[in-house]
């Protein structure tokens, strides 16, 4: 997974207390992964407003159905990462992961796959030949600042727990939701679950009161809180709520993200997450000069196939703070 933006903006994101409940809406915006056969993406996170919804900080739907500018799976040649972890959960179509720890494993429907960079760690993903078009959810954790330094690792997960009600599945990806905890590593209290209500649903769903959620739909309608909701923006529910009371006239399928509003300040830029500007400077250093110590090539990639970092801006960051509670619903 890539942030492969020409120009991307650098951001400082501030913590903020958790807000209570909110429900404001965030629009998707269509990012161009390049490449000659034009893939797009709709991202919704981060937001100027809301750049991070606990410990996640970058959220991309990919292969949408609703994006105007459609192609084929992106295969994307060796990149890095610091600071983070990626997680891969494709509806359809397979991937294969390649990584700078080792592993060379394909991704199918129904499996996690979550890469955890530390201190740095470089990756490729490239689309399975004779595998359907894929779509699916690729998404970034900040890690704390105490596991920015911890040795890279790859998992895969097969059996995930899954929470079961009249009208309602929710996988649990990763953290807790429930009482049903993913075998998934997690460095912050954190919740990414994905959820299907059936036609003519009406549910509640337990919820941590001290995490702050979020809510992006896939396929359908679905009503939370009073708040109605279909596929394209991001729905952000701040904390404070201890249940969900969804409702879904046709069937709805979306993703729930949350965890403990993020204390830390985050500079993100391009495919790092750091604390400050002269970490994303050092960590781009290294990948530009071919550091082995940080960047170790992938087995399976000649060297000089890798993605050269874009250049830096020529300013420093500027603080970019979360307006919680603005006039959005």
């Amino acid at each position: 997974m890539s942030d492969l933006e020409a120009h991307p903006a650098e951001a400082l994101c501030e913590p903020e207390p958790g807000p209570g409940p909110v429900a404001e809406f965030y629009p998707a915006r269509e990012v161009p992964l390049g490449g000659v056969r034009g893939v797009f993406v709709e991202r919704v996170l981060p937001q100027r407003d809301l750049p991070t919804v606990g410990a996640w900080c970058f959220l991309d739907h990919f292969g949408s159905p609703t994006v105007t500018t459609t192609g084929a799976s992106p295969d994307i040649d060796p990149h890095p990462h610091i600071g983070l972890q990626t997680v891969t959960w494709p509806f359809d179509g397979r991937i294969r992961h390649r990584d700078s720890v080792g592993s060379d494993v394909e991704i199918e429907p129904g499996q996690l796959n979550l890469m955890t960079s530390g201190r740095g760690i470089a990756h490729s993903e490239y689309g399975v030949p004779g595998a359907p078009t894929g779509h699916g959810l690729q998404l970034w954790i900040a890690l704390p600042g105490n596991r920015t330094g911890i040795a890279p690792h790859f998992e895969q997960h097969r059996a995930l727990p899954s929470y079961r009600s009249d009208g309602i599945e929710a996988v649990v990806l990763i953290g807790t939701l429930a009482g049903l905890t993913s075998p998934a590593t997690a460095y912050t209290p954190i919740v990414g679950a994905d959820v299907r209500l059936t036609a003519g649903a009406e549910v509640t769903l337990p919820v941590e009161a001290a995490f702050e959620h979020a809510v992006l739909v896939i396929e359908g309608e679905v009503t939370i809180d009073g708040s109605p909701l279909t596929a394209g923006p991001l729905l952000y529910l701040g904390t404070e709520r201890t249940e969900l009371t969804l409702s879904s006239t046709a069937g709805a399928h979306f993703a729930l993200i949350g965890g403990e509003p993020f204390g830390e300040e985050l500079v993100m830029w391009w495919n790092f997450v750091a604390r400050s500007h002269d970490e994303i400077v050092a960590a781009r250093n290294d990948w530009e000069n071919h550091d082995l110590g940080r960047f170790a090539d992938i087995a399976g990639h000649p060297p000089d196939q890798r993605i050269p970092a874009p250049p830096l801006p020529a300013l420093h960051l500027k603080p970019r703070k979360r307006r919680i509670g603005s006039d959005r619903g």
